[in-house]
């Protein structure tokens, strides 16, 4: 059964991928087309450009598509659910262990883990900083963004601002276009690829007037905008479920906790949405675990399944290439006012913790140690110095 494959193909990759999006990329790349040869270098290198291209995980988004082009819609469930479980798993064990065990026994790690997550983010920041802002109309972007969101911050500032980047992109902005690639097949048709893309922006509209209803809406609100609005790379979905969960499901200090246990786990970083749905109080841990981690990577797939049809055309167009630009550079300065809060202002206590926290950042960029073992490095340390 082909479907039966790919979900073993792809649970053994969410056992082992460790280091976030770009490495998954790379252990993708090194299964699907060396080893397996599914694609060739090129169909693959597309639907790599097409997940950057899109907002949501790309690496989870590459591995959906891969799915969908071996194996069909089934071969698509397989592969997300074979990623992703493994994962989700362990940050529900965590948010259970955290709730049930969360006092002086471990206080020292979790306050470990926050401090973790500061250098993690500053990592990514930097990353970001030196592949996304390329020139000074970039820089002035990614600082306004950040200046506006201290100052304003909220879901609907997020989106005013990032829209206001792809605009000015657009305008101003001139990319150069990529080498023309080809895709294998695509078993999804224009049509069915156009109502995919609809019923995404259905739930963007739709779930805010839902989310009255119950918790359970409103926590399907709030992971389904954070999926839909995600762009270029797992760590900015902080700021995007911080506005949705903070104060009003999980405390700042679950919340930093909760981030930096997720960069010690293999697999997406989405599934930090898996910790929060389990970590609140509002609804039972499974239940809000099982509707935060759908409706965090709902969007992605539907965009992905949705864009494939449309995407040979669509990377072509000068117009959607500087628009996404413009929209990247406010990505980071997105990411940047989160690294102060809530990363720097419930993770750093003192001249302690700042003293770890850049012994773990020059670990991250210098020393190249992995995030999982930097992130238990910090809990460890965390937990002996209490």
């Amino acid at each position: 059964m082909p479907a039966l494959e790919v979900f073993l193909v792809f649970l053994r990759l969410g056992l082992t991928s460790f280091g976030g999006p770009v490495a998954h990329l790379g252990y993708y790349r090194a299964e699907l087309v060396v080893r397996r040869k599914w694609f060739t270098e090129a169909g693959y290198a597309d639907l790599v450009a097409l997940a950057q291209f899109l907002p949501g995980p790309a690496s989870s988004q590459v591995g959906m598509a891969s799915g969908l082009l071996r194996a069909g819609w089934p071969g698509m469930l397989a592969a997300w659910v074979g990623f992703t479980l493994p994962s989700a798993a362990l940050m529900f064990a965590f948010a259970l262990g955290l709730s049930r065990w969360g006092g002086a026994e471990t206080a020292g790690a979790v306050a470990g883990l926050k401090v973790a997550a500061v250098a993690v983010v500053a990592q990514a920041v930097a990353g970001l900083w030196g592949s996304l802002v390329t020139d000074r109309l970039r820089a002035i972007l990614a600082l306004g963004v950040a200046a506006a969101l201290l100052l304003l911050p909220g879901a609907g500032a997020q989106v005013a601002a990032l829209l206001v980047c792809a605009l000015i992109g657009w305008r101003f902005l001139r990319v150069k276009a990529a080498a023309e690639r080809g895709l294998p097949a695509v078993p999804v048709s224009r049509r069915a690829g156009a109502a995919l893309l609809l019923t995404c922006g259905a739930g963007l509209l739709l779930l805010p007037l839902l989310a009255p209803l119950g918790p359970g809406w409103t926590l399907l609100d709030a992971t389904f905008r954070a999926g839909a609005l995600v762009f270029g790379g797992g760590h900015v979905v902080l700021p995007l479920l911080e506005t949705g969960f903070v104060p009003s499901f999980v405390n700042h200090e679950t919340f930093v906790a909760g981030y930096g246990a997720a960069n010690a786990v293999p697999g997406p970083l989405f599934t930090f949405a898996t910790f929060l749905g389990a970590a609140q109080t509002v609804t039972s841990p499974l239940l809000g675990a099982l509707i935060s981690t759908l409706g965090i990577f709902l969007p992605g797939a539907l965009l992905m399944a949705g864009a494939l049809p449309f995407w040979s055309a669509l990377s072509a167009r000068p117009a959607a290439r500087n628009a996404l630009a413009g929209l990247n550079a406010g990505v980071v300065g997105l990411l940047l006012a989160a690294l102060y809060n809530p990363v720097l202002t419930s993770g750093v206590r003192g001249p302690g913790d700042l003293a770890l926290a850049l012994l773990a950042y020059a670990a991250l960029s210098a020393g190249r140690l992995p995030a999982w073992a930097v992130v238990l490095g910090c809990a460890l340390v965390g937990w002996l110095a209490l």
